[in-house]
């Protein structure tokens, strides 16, 4: 049967959870969506789907798949993902992979100058551990390896010690008039992170605390003096446990206020959320991080007990 190539539409959701689905299960990525997340993918205002998607499909299957959202910002850069799956296992070595880096490369200037003109632009590819054949079509393309994040996981069936939260800081559930605070918050504690975009109102609500995934009830702000210095924000994917029978949740976002670093606020939060997590019922918690991180995090996690479980490269290229 003949392969087309074209855009996506509003109408693919269910076409890509069933691709994601076919390539977790040889990929082993633990990523795993339902259609209700493709959905809300493909409603992201920064995602042009007639230019900035591109999809190979058999009938009404779809076998190979890239997408290139705009940012919210550019800032300083704008780094660009690209993003969506790659290849069907079954539809591999067949040229589709260097298809979709190919028009990534080309596609990715024309989206970018329309949104940030003159502003310098990095394209990021991530490339999960064990993918060869990815990292080697990066490399031919101009690729290089920048930077490394590990998924990392805790058994919450293990002790967790108790909280021991700093001198006059105290941790609350996040409400919704503190979701402006826990923005703050997050944008001040990545500024200096490599490949940071500081989160706008808008893609905020849409990215992490709008989405279906957030669970308010185990996502948590540390305060002091009446001002958020600290937050920790918690995402919860059905389609993860409908695979592999586990409830996990997922730290979506921890950070600390440059001023109150080395003071224990993560680790506070770190112990308080588990805590929490258990009691709710969930099996696992989880998190990623970048290994070259130099606030001491990968040590952090180390120490509260979360184990690595997969590693994802991220290629850049830059113009």
């Amino acid at each position: 049967m003949e392969v087309k190539w074209g855009p996506l539409t509003t109408d693919d959701a269910p076409a890509w959870a069933e691709f994601a689905a076919a390539v977790e299960a040889v990929d082993r990525t633990g990523s795993h969506v339902t259609v209700e997340q493709t959905a809300e993918r493909l409603a992201n205002p920064l995602l042009n789907l007639p230019e900035g998607t591109l999809a190979a499909r058999q009938g009404g299957q779809i076998v190979a798949l890239g997408l290139a959202p705009v940012r919210q910002a550019a800032d300083p850069i704008h780094l660009m993902d690209l993003w969506g799956g790659g290849v069907h296992p079954d539809h591999r070595r067949r040229g589709y992979g260097r298809r979709i880096i190919d028009w990534s490369l080309k596609t990715a200037p024309v989206l970018h100058e329309r949104r940030y003109p003159g502003k310098p632009l990095h394209l990021h590819l991530p490339v999960y551990d064990g993918n060869h054949d990815l990292a080697k079509l990066a490399s031919e393309a101009g690729f290089q390896p920048a930077r490394v994040f590990q998924g990392r996981r805790r058994d919450l069936a293990a002790p967790i010690p108790p909280p021991r939260v700093p001198d006059g800081v105290t941790i609350v559930t996040w409400t919704p008039k503190l979701d402006e605070q826990a923005r703050e918050v997050r944008n001040a504690a990545f500024r200096d992170h490599w490949g940071n975009t500081p989160h706008t109102p808008e893609s905020w609500r849409r990215l992490i605390t709008g989405t279906a995934a957030f669970r308010p009830e185990v996502s948590f702000l540390a305060t002091a003096d009446g001002n958020a210095v600290g937050c920790l924000l918690t995402h919860y994917r059905e389609a993860d446990t409908a695979a592999t029978g586990i409830r996990e949740a997922w730290i979506q976002i921890i950070a600390t206020v440059e001023e109150w670093r080395g003071r224990g606020v993560a680790s506070a939060l770190i112990a308080h959320a588990l805590t929490s997590f258990k009691a709710q019922g969930y099996g696992t918690a989880g998190l990623s991080v970048d290994t070259a991180n130099g606030t001491g995090a990968v040590a952090l996690y180390e120490h509260a007990g979360f184990a690595i479980f997969k590693s994802v490269a991220t290629y850049v290229h830059a113009y």
